[in-house]
């Protein structure tokens, strides 16, 4: 099925520009499972702008989003898999970092995807095979090495025991690179290695919808996305992720496996 990467992108630039407008109210705010893990009215709201407007254009495909009641345990044949607010604590706090991420998968394989921060109006976007881009201009990963590099990374407040880990494969790469970032997003995170922005995510407990966009971004942008135990990232269901350019992966996994 082929699937307009233009509709995606107006798509998302239009979600980005009503969270931008908001600003949720403590009636608007809802405590999810685990420490620290909200959904807002804004964003089951946004979520249901993006699931109407693909359903009317794409009829045929299914969907897997954040903020659904229940997640399936299989793929449909063509899919959608959303984030419509990625960064829901930083929206909350008005930190403004935060970003609408569609993905498109068929067969089980990222074929498109588009990740957009609307506070600093970038809209970072790929088709499998076709490159990846950030407002129109080819982007690509920065090539440098673990010492030279930026790690960026989330420690998974919503899920008991991964803080003690996280920290210990922190420190580990604290200790051979430049310097250290967190953001509260890993859309964007991802999205800022693939710019070459930054040189190297990971996380240990993430979901389908935080990376199927930027996944591909990354990929296209000549990174690699794999989980920590440096196998295959799952696009059903939730685990570690991490992201780097070929030119340092091996080096952080000898570090961290």
């Amino acid at each position: 099925m082929n699937v307009d990467i233009e509709f995606l992108k107006k798509l998302a630039m239009e979600a980005g520009a009503y969270i931008k407008s908001k600003r949720p109210s403590s009636s608007e705010i809802e405590s999810k499972e685990g420490r620290g893990n909200f959904v807002t009215a804004h964003d089951k709201a946004v979520q249901a702008m993006l699931y109407d407007s693909l359903k009317k254009e794409y009829p045929e495909c299914g969907f897997m989003g954040e903020e659904d009641e229940t997640h399936c345990e299989s793929l449909p044949e063509f899919c959608f898999i959303i984030d419509p607010i990625d960064g829901t604590a930083n929206f909350i706090n008005g930190y403004r970092h935060s970003a609408v991420s569609i993905g498109y998968v068929e067969h089980g394989i990222k074929k498109a995807g588009v990740v957009y921060d609307p506070y600093l109006d970038e809209l970072f976007y790929a088709e499998l095979g076709k490159g990846a881009f950030l407002n129109g201009n080819p982007i690509h990963v920065s090539g440098r090495k673990l010492r030279d590099s930026i790690i960026l990374f989330g420690i998974s407040p919503y899920y008991e025991g991964y803080g003690e880990k996280s920290f210990t494969m922190l420190r580990k790469l604290y200790e051979n690179a430049c310097d250290l970032r967190n953001s509260g997003s890993a859309a964007l995170d991802i999205c800022y290695v693939a710019s070459g922005k930054t040189d190297v995510f990971f996380e240990l407990r993430l979901s389908p919808w935080d990376y199927a966009a930027g996944g591909l971004i990354l990929s296209e942008a000549g990174g690699v996305i794999k989980n920590c135990e440096g196998g295959e990232i799952s696009l059903v269901k939730g685990g570690s992720v991490l992201c780097a350019g070929k030119e340092n992966i091996e080096e952080i996994e000898a570090l961290i496996l």
